[in-house]
């Protein structure tokens, strides 16, 4: 297939590849949750909320970011079903409640969260056009989701 058909090819035709540029912002993208969850670890006492927090905060914005795919790839139907706006929301919404809580809680919820995402978009994504990505949403979803396990560990 070369770039012209690439480009012509209807939204929910195939499955796109994917970019190399996503795959290696995608795997920088669990710096935090693996340096989280080893500086939970090994910080001191005063510094242990800063991390488990900012740990917690930074899961939250990347399981509101796995939600928010789903509008993406909604916007590209050409008959537009109300699924994926509805499930993109839901993410978002348990996340932050999770990032309200007690760092040994929320980033338990966090974790399910990050693989409820995962066990969602294995079901969803090859309808929506996306199923190249999944391989790589394996992965970092359960890297993720182990750091949080991990950091929860250590609260």
């Amino acid at each position: 297939m070369n770039d012209r058909t690439a480009h012509s090819a209807p939204a929910h035709a195939g499955s796109a590849a994917v970019n190399p540029i996503a795959l290696r912002l995608g795997y920088a993208g669990l710096i935090p949750f693996v340096l989280g969850a080893a500086l939970v670890w090994l910080v001191r006492a005063d510094a242990h909320p800063y991390v488990t927090d900012g740990l917690s905060r930074y899961a939250a914005i990347v399981i509101s970011f796995l939600g928010a795919i789903h509008w993406g790839l909604g916007f590209r139907q050409t008959i537009p079903s109300p699924a994926p706006f509805i499930w993109g929301v839901v993410p978002a919404l348990l996340a932050w409640i999770a990032s309200t809580m007690p760092p040994y809680a929320g980033l338990v919820i966090e974790g399910f969260l990050l693989i409820g995402c995962y066990v969602a978009d294995r079901k969803l994504y090859p309808s929506l056009g996306a199923s190249a990505w999944l391989t790589l949403r394996f992965r970092l979803s359960a890297i993720a989701a182990l750091s949080c396990f991990i950091a929860a560990q250590g609260t």
